[in-house]
């Protein structure tokens, strides 16, 4: 009897000390918003311009096997059946061809990000979600010559589909 007690605290503890995830069958909404004047400048803000529907559908193409066929419908209470994941992006910074030469690390995405189901809350989770080129893992193989250049397109992409992987790989 003793023992059992032992391993269910056991099981407990370790329940308790693993990260907390979305357990998501079902995906009814999807919504990222962008705050504009988290961009520092003019021309990173012609740059970025696409981001909320490039990450938007950057998280779609994840979770096509969680989306329904058809738009739900909030119920007579105004709940909604599935998990909606709202993605507000807070920080976007892209560093210039000659910072990024220095330091890979300047290219960021910041933001925060709320899964919330009305019909199950053990689907609730709330977090923030920063993803750099230097976490985006951009890997150059051994013999490869890199070529820095002004174009920041293969940068913006990278960095848009490792922010959507860290928000779905924190669903179970």
């Amino acid at each position: 009897m003793l023992h059992a007690k032992k391993t269910a605290s056991a099981a407990l503890i370790a329940l308790l000390a693993s990260p907390l995830l979305a357990n998501v069958d079902n995906v009814a909404k999807v919504d990222v918003s962008v705050d504009v004047s988290a961009v520092n400048n003019a021309q990173a803000a012609t740059f970025w311009a696409n981001l909320e529907a490039d990450l938007e559908n950057a998280l779609v193409a994840r979770l096509t096997t969680r989306l329904p066929v058809e738009e739900i419908k909030p119920d007579e209470d105004g709940k909604i059946d599935g998990a909606q994941i709202m993605v507000d992006i807070r920080e976007v910074e892209l560093a210039s061809a000659v910072e990024r030469e220095l330091n890979l690390g300047d290219a960021v995405l910041v933001g925060d990000v709320t899964i919330r189901d009305d019909t199950d809350m053990a689907n609730t989770d709330t977090y923030e979600l920063t993803v750099s080129l230097e976490n985006a893992h951009v890997i150059v193989p051994d013999g490869t010559t890199v070529l820095l250049s002004t174009d920041t397109t293969g940068a913006y992409t990278r960095l848009v589909e490792a922010f959507a992987d860290g928000v779905v790989s924190r669903l179970k």
